[in-house]
């Protein structure tokens, strides 16, 4: 394989990373429109076939900007192209498929707390949510590679929940730690998460003087 094959590979892994990140809001959008399950589910997987073979997303690094707005026009132009020829043309011929828990995002949907927000909202807020649980994933990755499971396990619980010496105490017990060895564990993965969250969000934006703006939108959708 050649170093060009091998970038392509590589670009084509990441975009799949993307994907398997990202779904959900999709799915939650295009339900939120209206559609049935099914429905929702075919256009959804039908979408993401359309993005991996680089029908949609190919002109995603000349536009440069940020990668969730990007998308959900994309998917927005998408639905209405598929409304047109609907009756017209089978979806879904021979596409390469992700492999997505659709059981479990309907699961995920029909506990949604309010089933009167709008669809744009509801993707908003579902994104922000789909990249803490990135950036959550990739810390635990970390500790695991490092042979330190049980200490994330039982540190992580702490990254949510109020800082309270009770708590605290009983941590350090169960990891076999002093109070103040958790604390200092908990202030070098607090650290660590916000440096991961902000990397994360690097790749999704246009720049980095645009990473800053995107945080504050994120908060501001989950505070909403």
């Amino acid at each position: 394989m050649d170093a060009a094959d091998s970038q392509a590979e590589g670009a084509t892994k990441a975009l799949e990373q993307l994907c398997a990140t990202y779904w959900y809001p999709l799915y939650a959008y295009v339900r939120r429109t209206g559609r049935p399950a099914d429905e929702a589910r075919d256009l959804t997987q039908e979408f993401f076939a359309r993005v991996l073979e680089k029908k949609i997303l190919k002109v995603a690094d000349q536009e440069r900007g940020k990668f969730r707005t990007f998308l959900l026009t994309a998917l927005k132009n998408f639905l209405a192209k598929e409304h047109e020829k609907a009756g017209r043309q089978k979806r879904g011929g021979g596409a390469t498929h992700l492999s997505l828990d659709f059981q479990d995002a309907e699961g995920r949907y029909l506990h949604e707390p309010s089933h009167e927000q709008a669809p744009d909202l509801l993707f908003e807020r579902e994104w922000a949510k789909a990249l803490l649980q990135r950036v959550l994933l990739r810390l635990r990755e970390e500790f695991v590679a490092a042979g330190q499971q049980e200490r994330f396990d039982g540190l992580c619980p702490h990254l949510v929940e109020p800082e309270e010496s009770a708590s605290y105490a009983e941590t350090a017990a169960r990891l076999g730690l002093s109070e103040g060895a958790v604390k200092t564990a908990m202030h070098r993965l607090r650290a660590r998460y916000r440096d991961l969250y902000r990397e994360e969000i690097a790749l999704l934006v246009g720049g980095p003087n645009e990473v800053e703006a995107e945080i504050q939108h994120l908060f501001r959708t989950l505070e909403g």
